[in-house]
């Protein structure tokens, strides 16, 4: 796993935030004003020492929106919860999937051509962190 630590910015750069919301379905008039200003880093990246970044691999996560190159933001800082999408080392293999607390731990994969990953011993999952943010290009 190549991991991505965020670099120490030398500029902010302060991006508009309009302050309409963006129909999904059938379009409205936009207002034509900037609600404020928004830095993307204040927004992905709450706790900068225990956060970093990740390329997905692979189709496994598809349904849960992660697609193959879809870069994760992951902090490190956080407590794994059942359900959230997580960073783990599984007999020394590392993979992006959600986690399943009850009624038994697995690891499950969030598309339905693969199997959950069903956790013998707490002692053979080791957490890296909690996916906060997907990023994933369009272009």
């Amino acid at each position: 796993m190549k991991c991505y630590h965020p670099a120490e910015l030398r500029v902010v750069y302060a991006l508009p935030l309009f302050g309409d919301l963006v129909q999904c379905g059938f379009p409205s008039p936009a207002q034509d004003y900037v609600e404020k200003t928004l830095d993307m880093n204040e927004w992905l990246i709450q706790h900068p020492s225990a956060t970093y970044f990740v390329r997905a691999a692979g189709d496994s996560m598809i349904e849960g929106g992660i697609s193959d190159g879809d870069l994760l933001v992951v902090d490190a800082s956080l407590k794994a919860d059942h359900g959230d999408i997580i960073i783990a080392a599984v007999d020394g293999e590392f993979t992006v999937k959600q986690l399943q607390l009850r009624p038994v731990l697995q690891l499950n994969p969030l598309n339905r051509a693969y199997r959950p990953i069903p956790i013998l011993s707490e002692d053979a999952l080791e957490v890296f962190g909690v996916v906060t943010f997907i990023v994933k290009a369009t272009r």
